[in-house]
């Protein structure tokens, strides 16, 4: 991509520098770099095993880095003693392909874990806080329904509210319209720009479904399988147009109704 084109930010919320990745001896991704801007949405694609999954594992603490730094504001996530760490992590929300609720609790409970866990409020407030942001979803209503009670696109709300429980710096999603058929796909997009537009909320997202990165992404990064490298990052709709790279172009512009990638 040209150097012109590349958003920069004075003040990004996330700062990945040279980060390289790896399983024991097989490396997966040299040398990444990019950030984040606050309320703004970032979404990480390309085709299979390029490292989608494996990055955001990093960035959300699962997987220490063979090289590089992840700073969030001016922490460095990885280089930070236990403590600190754990207080970074506190500021991430994650949404995981499958919304990952407890089957045994009821919505207001799945959302109130994490703020009984974390804080200091008393129980009344965490349930008056649970509700609103069950609220936020479009789940008002709904606080004492089970998760097997639900359909995919309600589930994936639900591990939405309990990810913002804690009003994180950056929500991290992986494969958020993952399951879900196309209509629930475009509710879920929507809510995710109403989130970001209304309160300012940062999203890191882990997409192949090119509708939705189209319609959320402020911004995005190519990884590339074959140079285990950050290929090119910019707007998507430019870089279906635009990218010297004809994988790109191609990956941007491709049939996706049967897409499996």
């Amino acid at each position: 991509m040209k150097e012109e084109e590349v958003k920069t930010y004075d003040f990004p919320v996330l700062r990945v520098e040279n980060l390289d990745l790896a399983y024991a001896d097989y490396q997966v991704l040299k040398d990444v770099t990019f950030e984040v801007a606050d309320g703004t949405c970032l979404v990480v694609m390309g085709g299979s095993g390029c490292g989608k999954s494996t990055l955001l594992k990093a960035l959300i603490g699962l997987l220490p880095p063979r090289k590089g730094n992840v700073l969030i504001r001016s922490d460095d996530l990885w280089s930070s003693e236990f403590e600190k760490r754990a207080e970074i992590l506190r500021r991430f929300g994650v949404l995981f392909q499958g919304g990952a609720l407890w089957s045994s609790m009821t919505l207001l409970e799945n959302v109130m874990l994490p703020l009984e866990t974390h804080t200091d409020l008393p129980e009344s407030e965490v349930g008056q806080v649970a509700e609103y942001k069950l609220s936020l979803v479009g789940l008002a209503g709904f606080e004492q329904f089970y998760p097997s009670q639900l359909s995919g696109g309600m589930k994936k709300r639900a591990g939405l509210a309990r990810a913002m429980a804690l009003d994180p710096d950056i929500l991290f999603f992986d494969e958020p319209s993952a399951g879900l058929d196309p209509l629930t796909s475009r509710k879920l997009d929507d809510l995710i720009n109403e989130l970001k537009e209304s309160l300012g909320i940062t999203f890191v997202v882990v997409s192949h479904d090119l509708s939705s990165i189209y319609e959320i992404a402020d911004d995005s990064i190519f990884l590339d399988s074959n140079t285990k490298s950050l290929l090119e990052r910019g707007d998507p709709a430019w870089l279906a147009e635009n990218s010297v790279h004809e994988h790109v172009r191609s990956f941007m512009n491709r049939d996706s109704s049967t897409d499996q990638i």
